[in-house]
């Protein structure tokens, strides 16, 4: 990492949804699926899948700051997924599904945790929120047909029905932070 660019990890159900809605955010320079804070090495997609591997699918985030501040990801983050159900979205369920940040320095941990904190006490939600706070561990990238998935099957049926509202929710959303 340079020092022009930082870089997040974020947890927020099936990765094709958050991969769509972050490679359409101004700023964001690259976007990588992938799995992270389990115990298996070099896991793949099925093993991930059994919920036996403690993995999240997750995706990477490199990004500009000077385009883009952490609070306003987290800001797209929270409003794309479902903070406030344990090891699910939707009909996504298993742990590998858990609503999660995952940092890369002391600095961004503390900051994510206050994040979560102020938006636990905001009444944002009507639940509480359970997204997990931690420090990235044993990440790996998904397997090449994961990665730009939604771009290249868009008219797929999960594609169609579940990532391209999120992408849309955001575009309305965030209109200010959307590319062209």
């Amino acid at each position: 990492m340079n020092d022009s660019t930082a870089l997040i990890t974020l947890g927020g159900g099936c990765f094709w949804c958050t991969e769509a809605v972050f490679l359409g955010v101004r700023g964001v320079q690259s976007v990588q699926s992938g799995y992270c804070n389990g115990h298996v090495e070099r896991p793949s997609y099925e093993q991930v899948c059994t919920g036996q591997t403690g993995h999240n699918e997750v995706v990477r985030l490199r990004w500009d700051p000077q385009q883009i501040t952490l609070d306003a990801l987290l800001q797209i983050f929270f409003l794309t997924h479902d903070p406030t159900t344990l090891n699910r979205q939707g009909n996504d369920v298993g742990t590998q599904y858990r609503s999660g940040i995952y940092t890369h320095s002391p600095k961004q941990l503390a900051e994510a945790q206050a994040f979560v904190a102020a938006l636990a006490t905001s009444g944002a939600f009507r639940q509480p929120v359970v997204t997990e706070v931690l420090p990235e561990a044993n990440y790996w990238p998904a397997e090449d047909y994961h990665q730009n998935y939604f771009a290249q099957h868009p008219n797929q049926g999960y594609c169609a029905f579940v990532v391209a509202p999120k992408v849309e929710k955001f575009r309305k959303t965030f209109a200010q932070y959307a590319l062209a």
